[in-house]
């Protein structure tokens, strides 16, 4: 009796201590708890998503991908998943599983020596508490203020708060924190469509997702996925019938289907630079922003398309071959050493192959899979040799003179020559990364709308974007905007300009400034029509010189072309750099009718909620909003905001010559196009930029082309050559099936039949006249004499006029210089001219 009475004593007195010692653990692992009370209403790191105009994918924007569903919206089958996987007593414990923990202690026991993973007892409540308050730190320390913060969370927090928080903050492998992303990047689902297997196995990932990944360790997925499916049933969440039918399910993932998404990336990354600017990084990357943009995917596929296939075009007509790939040695385990062998950036959308035979008119493929194909001598025909130093090696005769067998190269499907001519099956065309670069650009004149952007062959290069980032000369390209002030100060279509050679004075100790046409050729006495449609430098200059470059200057920043500019006359040859955005987008006020807009990517932003915090078009509308249709005869009255920057009539005139352009002039080779059309060419000197914007009544379309360390694009190439070919490829896409809209003639001009190559009343007999817009008063006039802007050699320019209202030509006074020292003019009665640049010149402006 005396020793139970002492072992009851000693009991009670270990009971004693250790509650004693257990107070002490909690008040000391109490101190300097983190602050728990934010996650009331914490709001998990959530991606931003871009979506086109049709409400597809383009990108998604977030440090961790991460969709936030509210508890209520997460399916029943989704959460029973969970619970029967993590935490089964979820709904009776109170922050801490103690009956779990001594279960996993025995449990844990028993495996000793067994080399099996240590059973864990952590609720869903310790998980919440660890990942969103503590550490990872593995001690026994955590383990308690972890149980101390659990017990704490479940008095603040409701439980299905708890569980949101969980099931939105868990990463559970491929990119994916939360169960919103994981359904969608392993099944391309929403929750609502997961199968009961689906729902487990993501429910299978939070303890190892890099050891249950579905392809490279599928065994293990399907084990752990079909464990949870039991426990499931265990817990009467499901039948044994449908937990047998749930295991027997394949697992099998499903990528977004590419119909469900738009590829864009210099288009969504420019967004993502704008977003970043206007709201900060944090906001962009977690405050799960939705943001509709202007891209029309039609248009953008249209326009990828049309670069591609332009800058390889012009990489297998004026450059040549650079070479395999790699080379195998031997064909000894040659489909593993395929398989390793990288695909170079920028040709993803192509397969690799190993030469494995050579014939007089074929190339033999062999592919990693063993699949078989040929190259047929017509596709690699273009091939010579392109070496270092711009420098390449003879004309091929054979295949043999282009590939080597054991060459691994880069081929693409291919169904028929350029000709027609079909071609046999598994036929491929030979093919390479190219080193010339582009921008393509198409947007609404009237709104700024960008409809479509690509800055370069591919992403995967490089992410510098051509089209918004890369500031290069737009030559001839810049002309439209010198004549155009021509035509307010006086000038008319029909005003007369002399082509031919003069000389300008540079400053004291400079050489005579000679400009120069591209080809050369001096026209004479012709209209100012003319020297757009055929890009005369020369007559560019005279008009230039005879308005004056500050007016030049005036036009190239108002319509957004430059924020400033020298006021040298070379610069009117298209000499100040500017971004094909900014110059496709000045076009747009052309053909608006001299309406100020801004290019805008961006149409809304909304955020989490679903709240719209910034718009593009904040124009009052009354009427925009009404809860309902109540009868309304017309549309409600949006006022027009936009800034009415150049007199419409003029604009009008110069859309109408730069129609010319395209049915005489430099781009003469879309004229066959059964569309209204205009535009101009431009190439810079020594042919290292070459551009095109046109544009139709209701969409401009601008594309450049160059190197990103400017060389020459070769001696003959230009504009016309170059960008002119992938403007008509985006815009024969782009037109399809649309009505063919004229051009809107503004009020206020009076249209004039006349001859187009002297701007002289046409006779009904005359086939090719036009209809030429004039400004009333300033149209020919049967029998009227018609002046001259001429200066004659050396600058000399006595003989210099300006046109007057009605195109006779009255005295000009030479144009002033700037007033600095190295620019300062001596009296003599001579034009002048700032030095042309070395890095422009004039010969080759086009």
């Amino acid at each position: 009796m005396r020793l139970l009475t002492a072992l009851i004593s000693l009991g009670l007195l270990a009971l004693g201590i250790g509650a004693i010692l257990a107070v002490a653990a909690f008040a000391h692992y109490s101190k300097d708890l983190p602050d728990y009370s934010y996650l009331k209403d914490y709001q998990p790191p959530t991606l931003s998503r871009i979506y086109a105009d049709d409400g597809r994918m383009m990108a998604v924007v977030a440090q961790e991908q991460r969709i936030f569903v509210p508890i209520s919206t997460i399916p029943a089958r989704v959460k029973d998943a969970f619970l029967s996987a993590e935490d089964a007593d979820y709904y009776q414990h109170g922050g801490v599983d103690y009956s779990g923990i001594l279960r996993a202690v025995f449990v844990n026991l028993e495996n000793v020596g067994r080399e099996r993973h240590p059973m864990g007892a952590s609720t869903i409540t310790q998980q919440v508490a660890k990942n969103k308050l503590l550490t990872n730190e593995v001690s026994f320390s955590r383990k308690i203020r972890e149980a101390i913060l659990a017990t704490r969370l479940e008095k603040v927090l409701t439980k299905d708060r708890i569980l949101e928080i969980y099931l939105n903050e868990i990463f559970l492998g491929s990119h994916s924190y939360g169960v919103g992303a994981a359904a969608l990047n392993y099944f391309n689902k929403s929750l609502d469509e997961l199968t009961v297997a689906e729902a487990a196995y993501l429910a299978a990932l939070p303890k190892a997702p890099n050891n249950y990944n579905p392809v490279r360790d599928h065994a293990a997925a399907v084990a752990r996925r079909n464990w949870v499916i039991g426990r499931m049933a265990e817990n009467n969440y499901i039948t044994k019938d449908e937990a047998e039918m749930a295991q027997r399910d394949p697992l099998e993932t499903r990528s977004r289907d590419e119909a469900d998404s738009v590829n864009a990336d210099y288009f969504s990354e420019e967004v993502r630079r704008q977003l970043i600017d206007k709201f900060g990084e944090e906001q962009v990357l977690e405050g799960g922003l939705a943001v509709k943009t202007s891209l029309d995917p039609k248009l953008q596929d249209a326009a990828t398309r049309a670069l591609r296939e332009g800058l390889l075009n012009y990489d297998r007509r004026a450059r040549g071959w650079r070479g395999p790939v790699a080379h195998l040695k031997d064909f000894g385990e040659w489909q593993a050493a395929l398989k390793k062998i990288p695909i170079p950036a920028g040709g993803e959308a192509w397969q690799i192959a190993a030469v494995i035979g050579l014939k007089n008119d074929k190339a033999d493929l062999a592919f990693a899979d063993n699949a078989r194909g040929t190259i047929p001598w017509t596709e690699m025909s273009w091939a010579r040799r392109e070496f270092a130093g711009d420098k390449f090696g003879p004309a091929v005769k054979k295949p043999g003179d282009v590939l080597a067998v054991g060459d691994v190269v880069m081929v693409e499907p291919v169904k028929a020559s350029e000709d027609g001519k079909a071609y046999p099956a598994n036929s491929f065309t030979l093919r390479q990364v190219p080193v010339v670069e582009g921008a393509i650009v198409a947007l609404d004149p009237h709104t700024g709308r960008v409809f479509a952007l690509d800055g370069g062959f591919s992403a995967h290069i490089s992410q510098f974007d051509r089209a918004t980032q890369a500031e290069r000369q737009p030559g001839s390209s810049f002309k439209p905007f010198v004549y155009m002030a021509a035509l307010d100060k006086g000038f008319t279509p029909a005003s007369l300009i002399m082509d031919s050679p003069f000389s300008l004075y540079q400053g004291p100790g400079l050489p005579l400034w000679h400009p120069e046409n591209y080809d050369d050729e001096d026209l004479g006495p012709v209209p100012l029509r003319v020297g757009i449609e055929k890009s005369q430098n020369v007559m560019t200059v005279r008009i230039a010189n005879a308005i004056g470059m500050p007016i030049v200057v005036d036009y190239a920043k108002k319509f957004g072309i430059a924020d400033d500019m020298p006021q040298f006359l070379s610069f009117a040859l298209g000499s100040k750099e500017t971004t094909p955005l900014r110059l496709v987008t000045a076009y747009g006020m052309i053909v608006n009718g001299g309406k100020k807009i801004a290019p805008s990517l961006i149409d809304r932003v909304q955020d989490r909620n679903g709240k719209t915090i910034w718009r593009a078009d904040n124009r009052d509308c009354t009427g925009c909003f009404s809860a309902g249709w109540t009868s309304q005869l017309v549309p409600p009255d949006i006022p027009d905001t936009r800034e009415q920057i150049e007199d419409p009539r003029t604009a009008y005139q110069m859309v109408h010559i730069l129609e010319g352009v395209v049915q005489r002039g430099t781009g003469k080779s879309l004229r066959d196009i059964d569309f209204p059309l205009a535009g101009k060419t431009g190439t810079t000197n020594d042919s290292k930029d070459a551009w095109f914007i046109g544009f139709t009544p209701d969409l401009v379309c601008g594309v450049y082309i160059g190197f990103d360390n400017p060389v020459t694009l070769g001696g003959h190439e230009t504009g016309a050559s170059v960008a002119v070919p992938i403007f008509r490829s985006f815009i024969t896409a782009a037109i399809k099936g649309k009505p063919a809209v004229p051009f809107r003639v503004p009020p206020g001009l009076r249209m004039v039949r006349v001859d187009p190559a002297t701007e002289t009343l046409a006779p009904p007999s005359n086939k090719e006249a036009i209809w030429e817009a004039f400004i009333p008063g300033t149209e020919p006039q049967e029998g009227q004499i018609r002046s001259i802007l001429d200066g004659s050699a050396e600058g000399a320019g006595a003989d210099a006029s300006h046109p007057t209202s009605g195109g006779v030509m009255e005295p000009l006074t030479p144009m002033p210089q700037p007033e600095t020292p190295e620019l300062a003019i001596p009296a003599e009665p001579a034009p002048t001219a700032a030095p042309a640049p070395a890095t422009t010149g004039t010969g080759g402006l086009y």
